[in-house]
């Protein structure tokens, strides 16, 4: 079952390419850990920047490392939608369990062209389960609700990841969609509220540098122990707002470096981050023992 914390796994370069060697080593910490999933190749994996080659490549490493110890939640989507079912096609193939499916950016579609977008996605599953990522800031298009509840109707269509910032949303899409629609928050600064309003986990950014905290966190949410679920909440707090000073994943792909785990390595346009950041992470990151 999807549930807790699933983390938006960062990708490692080293040189330019993909460094295997530390995907691997970062799956394997992720698991012993807590983590209940891992998502390659979204936001946070640095998608956009992938071709394909290396996208597959990713999700292909993410399925073979993780060998079923935990839910591999795999990155598929395009503002093209035939890109986009030939992602979720070869997420399929190699064995991952779900797709996650970013609203289409730059193009954007009307209602009716997301409902369309993901009716054929949809459509295109042999079986492997879909999860919708709204994302408006990100992709400037916000799916309805009533538009979600009509695609949570079809049969591969299971979820969303919510970055509305919208707390309200939580209970009008468990009122409208069908009943056992998932709900992940988008944004681990919201997630405590997002669960006590009836979420089912977070697909985390903070989870890649705390994922023993973050699997905490959730696993109290999810028995109803709220109270010592926000006190994990506000011991975190301060890291929910520096990894994002600047844009993701620049900051979260720092403070590995910054633990050992991976490079501090992007891929254009993103650039390393400021000095002014990197000093007020390294204080947080003194402040939570990360090294």
């Amino acid at each position: 079952m999807l549930k807790g914390s699933i983390v938006a796994i960062v990708t490692p370069f080293k040189n330019g390419d993909i460094d295997e060697f530390s995907l691997r080593s970062l799956i394997d910490w992720h698991i012993s850990e807590g983590t209940h999933g891992i998502v390659p190749v979204g936001t946070t994996g640095e998608s956009p920047t992938l071709n394909h080659h290396e996208h597959q490549q990713v999700v292909e490493i993410t399925i073979n490392q993780v060998n079923k110890r935990v839910p591999v939640i795999a990155g598929a989507g395009s503002n093209s939608t035939s890109e986009a079912i030939s992602l979720l096609n070869h997420a399929e193939d190699a064995g991952a369990d779900a797709a996650l499916v970013v609203t289409p950016y730059y193009n954007k579609p009307t209602q009716e062209g997301l409902y369309a977008h993901f009716k054929a996605i949809n459509d295109a599953s042999n079986g492997i389960p879909v999860i919708i990522y709204n994302i408006p800031p990100r992709s400037i298009v916000d799916m309805s609700i009533e538009v979600m509840a009509k695609l949570s109707k079809l049969n591969n269509i299971i979820g969303v990841k919510d970055a509305t910032s919208d707390l309200s949303r939580v209970e009008k899409q468990k009122t409208e969609c069908d009943e056992g629609f998932l709900q992940f928050s988008g944004e681990d600064i919201t997630a405590y509220e997002f669960m006590k309003n009836g979420g089912n986990g977070c697909i985390s950014v903070t989870a890649n540098v705390l994922p023993k905290l973050c699997s905490e966190f959730q696993t109290l949410c999810i028995k109803g122990n709220f109270g010592d679920a926000l006190k994990i909440h506000k011991k975190i707090e301060p890291i929910h707002n520096a990894l994002f000073l600047e844009t993701s994943p620049a900051p979260v792909k720092y403070v590995l470096s910054k633990m050992g785990l991976i490079k501090d390595e992007l891929r254009l346009p993103l650039v390393n981050l400021r000095q002014e950041t990197k000093e007020i992470l390294d204080k947080v990151i003194v402040d939570l023992d990360l090294i």
